[in-house]
């Protein structure tokens, strides 16, 4: 059996250092909030992947949805002979998508193509150019992934130019004393400084930015950006990839909000850990294109799709909407009974158990991300994986499957609460 020293070693010599990793073990098996390496130690999981498998590892479910799709085929392409799945599942979202009248789903591979097919469909449906997305952004790793994602090192370093006719505007954080007022105002300067409001197609934001800091997008700020949107015929696209799927308490997290876009992407945990996005959007607007225009030829692949229809009715079945609340208002009350041990504790939020603790140096507003990767590292010696974010590096983000057991979950916060106080 390969050790993980061994297989370290090859990964060094045959893969980029551009692909960068966290850890330096290597996964044998996992189930639900549990994982294994090669040499047999147990980490509980509170990654899932970057928030892909909310549902669990290898939940019995999701496996029998695609052991049973694997036994009638694997590929057709939906352009070139469509089948049923992909049908049903664009229903579905159509469904439980919070956007109201008629609506319509395209499936793609990953959540760069989503974004990227959202870009489209904005800029065919209006006749405009213009894309607006915010700081601390992460939209993806492919061209127009990177210009819009609000964040260089290490999304744009060595990468450009970047593609034009994008705009950047601060995202609202009291936190690091960016006001929602500020950044709307912000936001009707660039019409004045850089573009005028009338080329913009669209503003695309994360509700709750994920690799930015999981940031919480003010109701006012997402009520100001709609009636921005709707003054000047611009379209509001809501970045759903880490967001979606309960994590946050909701199916999505533009639920939380009084508004609705126009456009949504997903990704992530829509399909359990297998490779699926979704675009959905009004009717009218996914219309826009023409035929050709959107798709891929692996876009919406079968597998896939049978795993995702499994993950939104084990999402129904198992009230992980209720769960993502219950678990994470845990979560938070433990961190936060740590702030009068720890001074760096600078800040504890969450929607669901979408949730994050922020570290500065104790007594001052400076990120502290020595002590940030120290958290992570002894968490992981302890056997819990962690995952860091925010645009300092400063952040630890908990990303657990929503079906994590009782005890493991107990389990992790020990380890937590060891690890932050060490």
């Amino acid at each position: 059996m390969s050790t993980n020293a061994d297989l370290h070693a090859r990964r060094l010599a045959a893969t980029p250092r551009g692909v960068g990793v966290m850890g330096d073990f290597f996964a044998a098996r996992a189930e639900n909030a549990l994982l294994w390496d090669v040499e047999g130690r147990r980490f509980i999981d509170f990654a899932s992947g970057i928030a892909v498998v909310n549902t669990g590892h290898c939940h019995p479910k999701v496996v029998a949805a695609v052991k049973a799709q694997l036994d009638s085929f694997t590929h057709t392409c939906y352009q070139v002979v469509p089948y049923e799945g992909y049908v049903t599942l664009a229903e579905k979202l159509n469904e439980i998508v919070p956007i109201a009248g008629p609506k319509k789903t395209a499936f793609f591979s990953t959540g760069a193509e989503a974004v990227e097919n959202a870009v489209k469909v904005a800029r065919a449906a209006t006749g405009r150019s213009g894309i607006i997305a915010f700081s601390g952004a992460f939209h993806g790793r492919t061209m127009m992934g990177m210009a819009l994602t609000g964040k260089v090192n290490p999304y744009k370093l060595n990468f450009g130019p970047m593609p034009g006719e994008v705009f950047h505007a601060p995202f609202p954080n009291a936190l690091h004393g960016v006001s929602v007022d500020a950044a709307l105002n912000y936001l009707q300067g660039l019409f004045k400084s850089d573009i005028e409001a009338k080329r913009v197609a669209a503003i695309i934001l994360e509700p709750v930015q994920g690799e930015g800091g999981f940031y919480i997008a003010p109701k006012e700020f997402m009520a100001g950006l709609r009636k921005i949107c709707d003054e000047h015929g611009i379209l509001l696209i809501a970045d759903e990839i880490q967001t979606g799927f309960a994590r946050t308490g909701k199916t999505f997290a533009m639920e939380h909000y009084d508004v609705q876009p126009d456009l949504m992407t997903m990704a992530k945990s829509l399909a359990g850990g297998f490779p699926l996005s979704a675009l959905t959007g009004r009717a009218d607007l996914m219309d826009a294109a023409a035929p050709g225009g959107l798709g891929g030829t692996y876009a919406g692949n079968p597998l896939a799709i049978a795993a995702a229809l499994a993950v939104i009715g084990v999402i129904e079945e198992e009230q992980l909407n209720a769960r993502a609340e219950r678990l994470g208002a845990a979560l938070q009350e433990r961190i936060r009974s740590l702030r009068h041990a720890v001074p760096q504790i600078a800040d504890v939020r969450g929607l669901g158990f979408m949730v994050a603790v922020e570290f500065n140096k104790a007594g001052s507003d400076e990120p502290d991300v020595d002590f940030t990767k120290k958290v992570q590292n002894e968490a992981l010696k302890r056997g819990l994986i962690l995952l860091t974010c925010g645009v300092y590096g400063n952040v630890i983000r908990f990303l657990s499957p929503l079906t994590i057991d009782d005890a493991t979950f107990s389990e992790a916060l020990d380890i937590l609460d060891a690890a932050i106080k060490a």
